[in-house]
């Protein structure tokens, strides 16, 4: 039997790497584009069983080379998105508007089976953000474009080589003052990436039919506690303080000047809402797929590179150096 060639776009990230792995273990052929095969090839290629994925580099936009891809693919995944925007094409509607509805238009040209794109939690109340507009723009295009495409909505994703705990630890770590934005308040139901990829990969196995799906964890925990948290896993004693609504954006708009930015207006908006399931469409938990990985226990694994003596300062190596002394 013919295994299906599932065309990935945005596969080289940190939802990419664990879904390749899920994939091409279970019998999947994989195509990943990427912009830069010399940066992220060896990667790619040894994240999954050899023979089972073709790496190609292309621009998202290159509608000439994607459209070649298309007509070989069973299943397409799209992944790609932004937190921030960039020059050059880099804005929220190119890669959350534009882009998708595009993939959607070749689906339905190419007969494909699935359309599984990657959105966002919270984006139908977040409409001062253009993060959540885009994004939510761009789900109604592809649902015009091509109705069999299964929308799936995560909450923050989070795991060893995410752009959330780690750059948080990394925070806290140097900073002796943290400020809380609406202080703290702010729910967010965190899942780690491989409930997600489990998830995807059920959706896309059993061809699941819901238009909607929020992906949520186990958890609701504020912005705060997310702080405390990470705090006593890395073992550190910082102070938190409320910021000021007005100071906060003083401060998001210096911080977006960076090239990779801390903070943005856009970000600082999108934080006053909730991160929680809005009970208007079905979580992975109602269709069977509920996430069972906790917050605090796996950021455990890996917290270690933010704190005093790095990887020697996990139990293993206490617990060893307390029978030595004894």
């Amino acid at each position: 039997m013919k295994p299906k060639n599932c065309l990935i776009f945005g596969g080289t990230g940190q939802i990419g790497s664990f879904l390749v792995r899920k994939l091409t273990k279970n019998g999947y052929k994989v195509t990943i584009v990427t912009r830069n095969i010399h940066q992220k090839g060896i990667f790619v290629k040894s994240s999954g069983n050899q023979g089972w994925i073709d790496l190609v580099e292309a621009n998202i936009f290159d509608e000439k080379k994607i459209r070649k891809l298309f007509e070989n693919a069973d299943i397409c995944i799209n992944l790609v998105g932004i937190l921030f925007e960039k020059k050059r094409g880099g804005s929220f509607k190119n890669i959350h508007t534009i882009f998708p509805s595009l993939l959607a238009k070749m689906c339905k040209e190419y007969s494909l089976k699935q359309f599984i794109h990657l959105s966002a939690l919270g984006i139908n109340e977040a409409t001062d953000s253009n993060y959540a507009i885009s994004k939510l723009q761009g789900e109604i295009a592809i649902q015009k474009n091509f109705p069999l495409t299964t929308i799936l909505r995560p909450s923050v994703v989070y795991s060893s080589s995410d752009n959330f705990t780690c750059n948080l630890m990394t925070l806290l770590n140097r900073l002796p003052i943290f400020p809380l934005y609406y202080s703290g308040k702010t729910k967010f139901t965190p899942i780690h990436c491989s409930d997600l990829t489990n998830i995807i990969f059920n959706v896309l196995s059993k061809n699941d039919s819901h238009k909607i799906i929020e992906c949520i964890g186990p958890e609701i925990i504020s912005f705060k506690n997310i702080i405390q948290k990470l705090l006593k896993l890395i073992e550190k004693r910082r102070i938190l303080i409320p910021l000021p609504i007005s100071l906060a954006k003083m401060s998001a708009f210096f911080f977006e000047k960076f090239p990779k930015p801390l903070l943005t207006r856009d970000q600082l908006n999108l934080l006053k809402y909730d991160n929680i399931s809005s009970g208007k469409y079905k979580t992975n938990f109602d269709i069977g797929l509920p996430s069972t990985l906790l917050f605090e226990n796996e950021v455990k694994k890996y917290c270690f590179m933010w704190k005093e003596g790095g990887q020697y300062s996990t139990e293993e190596y206490r617990f060893s150096n307390k029978t030595d002394n004894s």
